[in-house]
């Protein structure tokens, strides 16, 4: 099988931290970014989930349950135990998501 060079570039402080983690487990780069290339092939995706989402916690699906379980909470639905407690969202980033329902 012939064999070709392939260039990478990235940051240098991801580069050693990725040649620590290869070396802790017996790899160098050119093994993981050969099994990179194999696993994309095999598969016919990336191996990993690509998402715009940083944080799935903020996802819509999220959200929209905890507007519900917090609106439950505070009409004292479906949590008998908690009676007493009162949820403020203040300082949630999906807090002006709320205002509009308060």
């Amino acid at each position: 099988m012939a064999q070709t060079t392939f260039s990478v570039r990235m940051d240098s402080e991801v580069k050693k931290q990725l040649d620590v983690f290869c070396s802790q487990v017996g790899m160098n780069t050119t093994v993981v970014f050969n099994m990179f290339a194999r696993a994309v092939l095999r598969e016919k995706r990336l191996p990993f989930e690509v998402t715009t989402e940083s944080n799935k916690f903020y996802s819509e699906n999220n959200a929209m349950l905890l507007r519900q379980n917090i609106g439950d909470l505070n009409n004292r639905k479906n949590f008998p135990a908690f009676s007493s407690v009162r949820i403020k969202t203040k300082g949630f980033k999906f807090d002006r998501e709320f205002a509009n329902e308060r």
